[in-house]
C-alpha cells in the first residue's frame, strides 16, 4: 500500500509538469489501488470477528464485502476519471510537456509493477493447481489473490498503455495521443472492475463447495459404518476457510437413538478429517425410503 501511494505521488508531479492525462489517469489509478489494498486489510480484519447472537454464522462474508467494494471504488474513481479526462484531453488536445519526466515514472513504475506481478502469480500458482487462470479466478473463494492478481495486472497494462500514448503524442507533437492512451486505462480498468464485480457478487450470493471437496465429503460420510448413503447434501462458503455443510444422510433400520448419536459423531470427524476448513456440521439421519430398502 505504501509502495502504491509513492508511486501516485510519482505519478501525479509527471502529469504537473507533462500536462499529460494519461499520467493523471495513472496517478488515481495507484490512489485506487492503495485504498483497495487498504480496504481488503479491513475486510480481512472484520472477517475474524468472533460470531454474535445477531450474526451466529461469524462475519467471514465481509471479506467477500470488501471486495465487491474494491470493485466499485475501481470503477467509480479509477475507470470513469480515466475516460472523462480521456475525453476532455481529445476535445482540447494539447502537447505533453518535459516528457523525460513522464518516461522515466513510467519506466521505474513498469519495472516495479512487474516484480509485484510475478509475485502474485508466485503465490497464485502455490494454490491453483491445473486450473485456468480464468477458472482459477472464477473458482477461487478467497478474494484477495483474484483481486491483486487482477489488480496488478491492470497496473502493468495501464503503465504500458500510458507510456504508449505519451511516447506517440511527443513523437507526432499530437496531444490526442495522450487523450487515447488516458482512454485505454480507462477501458482497462472499466473491464476489470466489471469481473471482480461478478465474481465477488457471487460469493456474496453464496457459493457452495467445489466438486472435489463436496466429493470428499460424502465419500467420508459413506465410509461411515453408521451411515448407509447420503440422501442429499448441501454446501456454503460461510468465508474463504469455513464451510458449512448440511446432509441428509440414511442409517440403518434398527440400530438405537445412541448408536446414531455416535454415528453421527463419527461422521462428523471423518468429513472434518477430510475436510478440514468444515466447521459448521449438520447431519439429519433418517430411514432409507428407497423401494428396494422399503
Amino acid at each position: 500500500m505504501a509502495a502504491n501511494t509513492a508511486i501516485a505521488v510519482a505519478k501525479f508531479v509527471a502529469a504537473a509538469f507533462t500536462g499529460s492525462s494519461s499520467m493523471l489517469a495513472e496517478g488515481i489509478h495507484s490512489v485506487a489501488d492503495a485504498g483497495n489494498q487498504g480496504l481488503l486489510l479491513v475486510g480481512g480484519k472484520r472477517a475474524q470477528r468472533a460470531s454474535t447472537r445477531e450474526h451466529p454464522f461469524g462475519y467471514g462474508r465481509e471479506r467477500y464485502f470488501y471486495a465487491f467494494v474494491v470493485a466499485v471504488v475501481l470503477f467509480a474513481i479509477g475507470a470513469l476519471f480515466s475516460l472523462y479526462e480521456g475525453f476532455h484531453k481529445l476535445s482540447d488536445p494539447h502537447p505533453v510537456e518535459s516528457p523525460g519526466w513522464a518516461f522515466g515514472v513510467l519506466i521505474f513504475a513498469i519495472i516495479a509493477e512487474a516484480f509485484s506481478f510475478r509475485t502474485a502469480i508466485q503465490e497464485a500458482n502455490a494454490v491453483r493447481g491445473k486450473q485456468s487462470w480464468m477458472a482459477f479466478i472464477r473458482r477461487s473463494k478467497s478474494p484477495e489473490l483474484p483481486v491483486i492478481l487482477l489488480e496488478d495486472l491492470g497496473a502493468l497494462f495501464g503503465l504500458i498503455f500510458a507510456l504508449f500514448g505519451v511516447t506517440m503524442a511527443v513523437v507526432t507533437g499530437d496531444g490526442r495521443w495522450d487523450a487515447i492512451g488516458t482512454l485505454m486505462i480507462g477501458v482497462l480498468l472499466a473491464v476489470i472492475s466489471v469481473i471482480l464485480a461478478v465474481e465477488t457478487k457471487s460469493l456474496l450470493l453464496g457459493e457452495g463447495a467445489s466438486e472435489e471437496m463436496e466429493s470428499r465429503i460424502r465419500v467420508a460420510l459413506e465410509a461411515t459404518p453408521e451411515v448407509d448413503r447420503v440422501i442429499h447434501m448441501r454446501t456454503l462458503h460461510l468465508g474463504p476457510e469455513e464451510l458449512l455443510v448440511a446432509a441428509k444422510i440414511a442409517v440403518t433400520r434398527n440400530d438405537t437413538a445412541a448408536e446414531v448419536a455416535q454415528g453421527i459423531d463419527e461422521a462428523e470427524r471423518r468429513i472434518r478429517e477430510a475436510v478440514p476448513i468444515a466447521r459448521v456440521i449438520y447431519l439429519e439421519p433418517d430411514l432409507d425410503r428407497t423401494p428396494s430398502n422399503a
